[in-house]
């Protein structure tokens, strides 16, 4: 052990918004409890990034006896992260715009099939990012565009990456995503991705070189 900077959190103080959650890019902190704790001495670098995002002054640094920092311990920390969901819910009516997870964040929105035909969804096309799913053939058009809306105007996510089947039904997603964003007067990015019926995943493209699959959706 070492003495060196350290995150300190003051429970008292905490609210368990969640917000210094993102913003340390080690992973080091968690909600557990309803409060923020430091999860690993190691994950913490010490540098504070996490300070100016607590609305309740309640992340500090000091200087005390603690484990080194750890960079390899670190990214198979984050590489077992992207494996498992770490947020609900999941299905966009349920999420409230205003939930920490989505603050700021690359969020990626998935058709209700994506994550049942892609094996390796978690891993390969959410990566850790926070998600949102809904289905443009089954949801009301007019609800799920007015959800996104205040997702974008309320998180202002610094991309939305559009996970759709590769069928023109679900293909209506990216229109709804784009519509959305066209209304929440942001400049946000959109990509989207497509999934083979197979399971297969395209790769991410910038949402105006996006073009309509050939097919037919489910009866």
């Amino acid at each position: 052990m070492t003495k060196r900077l350290m995150v300190k959190i003051d429970e008292s103080l905490c609210n368990g918004c969640g917000l210094c959650v993102p913003s340390c890019a080690e992973g080091a902190l968690q909600i557990v409890d309803g409060v923020a704790r430091l999860v690993k001495d190691s994950y913490c670098d010490g540098l504070g990034a996490c300070l100016g995002e607590c609305p309740q002054g309640a992340i500090t640094l000091e200087e005390r006896e603690a484990d080194p920092f750890d960079p390899h311990a670190v990214e198979q920390h984050l590489t077992a992260a992207a494996d498992r969901l770490e947020q609900w819910p999941v299905q966009l009516r349920l999420v409230g715009p205003r939930a920490p997870f989505l603050k700021g964040q690359d969020i990626v929105v998935a058709a209700d099939c994506v994550p049942f035909a892609a094996v390796r969804f978690h891993q390969d096309l959410r990566r850790g990012r926070p998600l949102l799913v809904s289905c443009p053939k089954l949801d009301d058009p007019g609800e799920l565009v007015g959800r996104l809306v205040d997702v974008v105007r309320e998180a202002s996510p610094r991309s939305l990456t559009v996970a759709h089947m590769e069928v023109p039904c679900c293909f209506g997603l990216v229109r709804l995503v784009q519509e959305a964003v066209a209304r929440s007067g942001k400049p946000v990015p959109v990509r989207t991705v497509a999934v083979g019926t197979g399971g297969e995943i395209g790769p991410e493209v910038d949402e105006r070189q996006a073009v309509m699959p050939a097919g037919r959706c489910g009866a």
